[in-house]
């Protein structure tokens, strides 16, 4: 599906969820989200952030009569400054009535934490995502808007940690906050009691404990690592199904993705994409929760007149 029409090149996709792709604007400073849904054709623009950032991560969430959006990150546009960890909040809620465009004051961050700028996972009116060195969980209380922090399991022996969001009780999970939060992640540890492996650890309805799921079989083990190679992978969850996708890998190793039912206890190989390998090995994918629906009437609550024409539109 052709998205050029949509998007100006000046945008990164950041998110997914009730039909709508989230576009993030490259360009530091105050930062714009585009919402499009690639089958109707139709797109729009939430108001830029007040706040100026330089790499946020950003997350969506809609309903069918309402949008939540979050862009949180460091509150500077230079790299070489002391960061100051902030998040805004955009909601419009056709049902309420209730419209709030990145107002009130910037929720702050827990201390020493180092927000993920690819994605977040949300549930039970929930943003989670992974800060790194050393690996945590944060989690965004959209209601009270405030966040916390949660240790993961096995933090100091996880590499490339992901948040997803499942959803067994039906086939499409599309990241409407229905499912539940689960955090899949290689684990690497030198003594040998521990071996490889990468596993998929499901959160407890407690919200603060973790019990392992499953486990990548070894000869399953085996092929990823070799795709892998080290270079680090990303998943993403729709449903019951956990895709993992490779990161910054050669052409070929970057069509490979891995498939595990979470419901069947099935784990399995999908077809190579033919898309990705034309364009060399600097390319690799990137997977969303996206669920194609022809109607998204939340996008009615902002303003769809650039749906057609972005000449001139900057970000």
């Amino acid at each position: 599906i052709p998205l050029s029409s949509l998007v100006p090149q000046s945008f990164s996709p950041a998110a997914a969820s009730g039909g709508l792709l989230c576009f993030l604007s490259d360009c530091s400073g105050p930062k714009t989200l585009l919402l499009v849904n690639p089958i109707s054709k139709i797109a729009a623009c939430l108001p830029p952030t007040p706040t100026p950032r330089l790499f946020p991560a950003a997350a969506l969430s809609v309903g069918p009569s309402s949008i939540t959006a979050v862009v949180a990150g460091d509150d500077l546009i230079s790299p070489f400054a002391v960061k100051n960890l902030t998040s805004e909040t955009f909601l419009a809620d056709a049902a309420t009535g209730f419209y709030s465009p990145w107002t009130g004051p910037p929720s702050p961050l827990p201390r020493l934490c180092n927000i993920d700028p690819s994605r977040m996972a949300f549930a039970a009116n929930r943003f989670y995502c992974m800060s790194s060195s050393p690996f945590a969980v944060l989690v965004y209380d959209v209601a009270a808007n405030a966040w916390s922090k949660l240790q993961p399991p096995m933090r100091r022996f996880l590499r490339s940690p992901s948040i997803v969001e499942l959803d067994d009780a039906r086939e499409g999970g599309g990241g409407d906050g229905g499912g539940k939060i689960a955090l899949v992640a290689a684990v690497e540890k030198s003594r040998l009691s521990v071996p490889r492996s990468v596993r998929v650890w499901a959160l407890q309805a407690c919200g603060r404990a973790w019990a392992e799921a499953d486990r990548m079989p070894a000869d399953v083990h085996a092929r990823f690592c070799a795709a892998e190679a080290g270079r680090g992978f990303e998943c993403v969850a729709n449903g019951g199904v956990i895709a993992f996708t490779i990161k910054a890998a050669a052409a070929a190793a970057a069509a490979e993705v891995l498939l595990f039912d979470s419901i069947r206890k099935e784990w399995q190989w999908a077809p190579p994409c033919p898309f990705v390998a034309p364009y060399g090995g600097s390319r690799a994918l990137r997977g969303f929760a996206y669920e194609p629906r022809l109607a998204t009437p939340a996008i009615g609550l902002l303003d769809s007149s650039l749906s057609l024409s972005f000449q001139g539109f900057s970000g």
